[in-house]
């Protein structure tokens, strides 16, 4: 089969300039009609939202439950034993392995909305849990849990666990490109890389813009923070000219870091980023409310964990779900092809068990933690001082909660400035490691060309602008990126659910290869 790939009817293993043009000339048109017609792209894009919500919301719910459940079912069984990738070692250590997982999903919004969405859901209790006459620690319990629900296993777990399990096996078993196409690939067997599969051009092409605008959307939103977080430090006014202005900065921080290669620019940004992020969340846990973080990040996970079939089915407030889980769910569902790729060639070596815990275990838990300090310490702000972080957070947004926070503690212009650096190399990790996924989808190729790279980190970095110029650097920019945002995972989702079933069927394969099962059992 591999050697197929050579000839005229089966795709190579070089740039395919069909789904290349395609999905980059999408990109670039949007940007056009944006710049030119923006009230148009506006209304465009929220009616596609709107469509979106209403008719594959709860498909959504109901696939990141499964992915969530099979993984787990997988994890727990003797198949968590599978080795994959056809190699006995890891490459990378543990540490490094885990480090360049969590940072992805981290800081593609993590930063941005670990401390508004905690007040969000403290400020009014989410609608499947909100009663008459609650106290103040009946509203922090289910508040920071529903964001550590939004940001915990079944969001991890859509990312890069059983269509990575597809896609390791198809890649290092069976010598088959590392593209988005791949995981039909048991589906749909060798027709899916002929050069006119209509099936696989289309999962490489909606899997690029998807993963685009996941990526404009974490540039937008903390291209916004870090703007505010400057007038914070500075007192340069936190306009549409600075907000630009960072995203430029990231960009550039994204690129070079592409030209430098994974082994490189990516773990070590990916290093520094957890190393950081643990420095900052250790001095927040030191000089804030300690003993309310502990408290309220095990109440909150046991909390969560007693009402999780609930949390992640409910349909009783379309328009609360649309907002939040299930904008939520397409941003998540929208990245999961590339980062299964990006998952997919950090991980070789590694079992399905390890592959689990890392993946949707241990980076749930130390984002639910991430959330918990930052949040926590805001709602605890919160309860001491009324509208001393709701208030900054229902004027200005999101990206005023963070600072309002930093604000309220000792060493808080060092903890800010601290962040404004965190903020700034966690989302050029995010933009290089998906540049990069989206480069080896359009070449099949675990090294795919530079420049190929750092061409979708400009491309991400512009359309992200522009949908900051069409909102005026305002709350509609919010608005306007998270609609973007849902629209694009509409076919993604349909590509992810092949693998809640086929990656069951390659882990018992794997399993009689390797001698954990026998063939008659």
């Amino acid at each position: 089969m591999k050697k197929k790939y050579y000839t005229d009817e089966y795709l190579g293993t070089g740039t395919q300039w069909g789904p290349f043009i395609i999905s980059g000339g999408f990109l670039v048109l949007f940007l056009v009609l944006a710049f030119f017609t923006p009230d148009f792209a506006a209304e465009a894009v929220a009616t596609s939202f709107d469509f979106s919500v209403e008719w594959f919301g709860l498909f959504w719910q109901l696939l990141m439950l499964a992915t969530l459940i099979v993984s787990l079912i997988l994890m727990f069984s003797r198949y968590g034993r599978v080795r994959l990738g056809k190699k006995d070692e890891p490459q990378y250590s543990n540490f490094r392995w885990i480090a360049m997982i969590a940072t992805t999903l981290l800081a593609s919004g993590g930063v941005f909305w670990a401390a508004g969405e905690p007040m969000e859901h403290f400020m009014t209790t989410p609608p499947l849990f909100a009663t008459e006459g609650m106290d103040t620690w009946d509203r922090v319990v289910p508040g920071l849990s529903q964001a550590f629900f939004h940001w915990g296993f079944s969001a991890w777990a859509i990312l890069g666990t059983v269509s990575t399990i597809v896609l390791m096996y198809a890649h290092y078993h069976k010598g088959m490109p590392l593209k988005p196409r791949t995981i039909l690939y048991p589906l749909l067997g060798d027709k899916v890389y002929r050069r006119f599969n209509v099936w696989g051009a289309l999962a490489d092409i909606t899997s690029i813009i998807a993963v685009a605008a996941g990526t404009i959307g974490a540039i937008g939103f903390l291209g916004i923070q870090a703007a505010y977080a400057f007038e914070n430090l500075f007192g340069i006014p936190s306009n549409l000219f600075t907000q630009l202005s960072f995203i430029i900065i990231l960009v550039i921080v994204a690129s070079i870091s592409a030209v430098t290669g994974v082994d490189k620019g990516i773990q070590i940004l990916s290093r520094f980023n957890v190393g950081f992020a643990i420095v900052l969340m250790v001095i927040i846990l030191i000089v804030g409310p300690t003993m309310f973080i502990l408290d309220a990040f095990v109440a909150a996970e046991a909390f969560q964990m007693q009402n999780y079939l609930m949390m992640s089915l409910t349909r009783g407030d379309e328009a609360w779900l649309g907002w939040w889980t299930i904008f939520f769910w397409g941003w998540f569902i929208g990245f999961g092809p590339m980062m299964a790729i990006f998952i997919t060639r950090i991980s070789r070596g590694r079992t399905i068990r390890e592959l689990v815990i890392a993946v949707a275990i241990m980076a749930p838990l130390v984002s639910n933690f991430w959330f918990a300090t930052i949040g926590g310490t805001g709602i605890w702000l919160e309860i001491q001082n009324p509208e001393s972080i709701s208030g900054p957070l229902a004027e200005v947004g999101q990206e005023a909660a963070v600072a309002a926070i930093l604000d309220g503690l000792p060493l808080g212009t060092i903890l800010a400035f601290g962040f404004l650096i965190v903020t700034v190399v966690f989302v050029a990790t995010t933009t290089d490691s998906m540049s990069y996924a989206s480069a080896v989808s359009i070449t099949g190729n675990d090294d795919p060309s530079k420049y190929v790279r750092v061409f979708w980190a400009l491309i991400f970095g512009a359309v992200a602008a522009t949908l900051i110029a069409i909102g005026d650097g305002s709350g509609d920019s919010i608005g306007l990126l998270q609609n973007f945002i849902v629209v694009s995972a509409v076919p993604v989702s349909i590509l992810l659910l092949p693998p809640v079933w086929d990656s069951v069927k390659i882990a018992k394969r794997l399993a009689e290869e390797q001698g954990i099962k026998k063939k008659d059992e």
